[in-house]
């Protein structure tokens, strides 16, 4: 588990604050996203993480222990059980990919029996066993990554870090890599941390995320809650425009899984059922962890609202109440 509380960071040569009361828990296991624009702050987070940057204030605990209390020998033995990725894949031209992938047993001295079995199971879970002996030159950007995936693997790490990992692949290529990393997720029970600015990439792979705005948290919960809740800095990182709601009545917003019910059956039953016809204003169909959800807004009357809240709590229907206020806070709402 990864315990930050009131963590604070500040650049040693102004002062200048870079990351301000930072609270957040990432569970064992969890695939979790620190989300934000360049400059935002998620990258230095991501390297507080595993000790490469040092923090002034709060507390940052990695399984219970607090990383700026570690010393030089502490760090390098808890360093050896992180895995880290970058946009840019770090390999070494001149060696193969199966030597790519030994270094690190190398350099903690494992035997050649160690290491000959780890890099063959490697190379199998991520699909290249083919290109063991091949150099990275003659690879493409998604097989570099996944030898660098495989790289990172190598000490049966307990966390894996992902700066931008897919930040330099195209669409096809990254979403290959989120299903890669979500098998070894499930295979393995590691717990990865992805940081990334593409929100596809959060809906695709992520079961948690915090979008991180001028060093501070702007917003956190699972992804689902993320994208039903819309707050303001989703919007703002999305590029969306708060939309001008009516000036009369109430805007209710329905989330759901679209596997899980057919709008057109689901609306179409409810104006029938509750013998009331009402707009809807917005739908939108999202993907969410390889399955998609659909977002819908309708306009509802005083003398229903009542009437129809109880019938989507009665059907387990997310809902909730849009305000017209600048966030768009919840007001009242209900989750199936």
């Amino acid at each position: 588990m990864i315990e930050i509380k009131n963590l604070k960071k500040m650049w040693e040569d102004d002062g200048t604050s870079v990351l301000e009361n930072i609270d957040l828990t990432i569970e064992d296991g969890e695939i979790y996203a620190l989300v934000g624009r360049s400059g935002a702050g998620k990258s230095t987070l991501l390297r507080c993480i595993n000790g490469l940057t040092s923090y002034q204030e709060g507390s940052l605990k990695v399984d219970g222990c607090e990383i700026s209390d570690m010393k030089d020998r502490e760090l390098r033995e808890f360093r050896r059980h992180v895995g880290m990725i970058f946009q840019q894949f770090s390999l070494l031209e001149r060696e193969t990919v199966y030597q790519n992938i030994a270094l690190p047993m190398r350099c903690w001295k494992y035997s050649k029996e160690e290491i000959d079995k780890k890099v063959r199971e490697l190379l199998e879970l991520v699909g290249l066993t083919e290109k063991m002996h091949a150099r990275p030159r003659n690879l493409s950007g998604g097989q570099k990554q996944r030898i660098a995936i495989a790289r990172a693997l190598t000490m049966d790490p307990k966390i894996l870090l992902c700066d931008e990992a897919t930040s330099a692949l195209d669409p096809k290529t990254t979403n290959a890599i989120l299903d890669l990393l979500m098998e070894i997720n499930q295979k393995i029970k590691i717990t990865i941390v992805i940081v990334t600015h593409q929100m596809e990439v959060v809906r695709r792979a992520c079961h948690k995320a915090c979008i991180l705005e001028n060093g501070k948290i702007a917003a956190e919960g699972t992804v689902k809650e993320l994208f039903i809740r819309q707050p303001g800095s989703l919007r703002r990182l999305l590029g969306e425009e708060q939309m001008a709601l009516p000036q009369t009545g109430h805007t209710i917003q329905i989330a759901h899984m679209v596997n899980n019910i057919r709008d057109g059956e689901f609306f179409g039953k409810m104006s029938k059922d509750l013998d009331y016809i009402f707009p809807i204003l917005n739908g939108q169909i999202q993907e969410y962890r390889n399955d998609s959800m659909g977002i819908f807004m309708i306009h509802v009357d005083d003398e229903h609202l009542e009437m129809v809240t109880r019938y989507l709590d009665e059907h387990g229907m997310d809902w909730r109440e849009l305000s017209r206020g600048p966030e768009d806070p919840d007001e009242r709402g209900g989750e199936g």
